[in-house]
């Protein structure tokens, strides 16, 4: 490593050693200035004020787990959309096509987990999955 790149990378080396510096003075200071005192419901978690009712440890439907999947993919499109409405022009007709076909797809694939019942809160709880045997 010669001398200019040591003498460029000196204030990457101050900023880290003040965040660490920061950081170890803020926990210190936590465990001199903070309470020592445990009481019967300290240990306890506090949720929106709420006192905890039974256990946390309980089943919950899979579809919750169905709509944040469902979110996480449509949410994932719109990022992808918005980056192929920045380079529309230098994508051409092929950037086009491409995002036609994708948001196509996305299409279909909505269209079959709707008829598939993955999106129905009420009546039958069971996925009507066909089967293409």
């Amino acid at each position: 490593m010669d001398l200019n790149q040591v003498g460029q990378t000196w204030p990457l080396v101050v900023y880290f050693l003040a965040v660490l510096a920061l950081v170890g003075g803020m926990i210190g200071l936590s465990f001199v200035l903070g309470e020592r005192r445990m009481g019967r419901v300290t240990g306890q978690p506090y949720e929106s004020g709420m006192p905890p009712t039974g256990s946390a440890r309980r089943n919950v439907d899979v579809r919750f787990y169905l709509v944040a999947m469902f979110f996480v993919i449509f949410d994932m499109e719109s990022a992808f959309v918005f980056a192929w409405a920045v380079a529309l022009r230098p994508a051409g007709w092929a950037g086009w096509t491409a995002m036609a076909v994708f948001i196509g797809l996305l299409g279909l694939i909505l269209a079959w987990l709707w008829r598939a019942g993955a999106l129905e809160w009420g009546g039958n709880n069971e996925l009507q999955i066909p089967d293409y045997e």
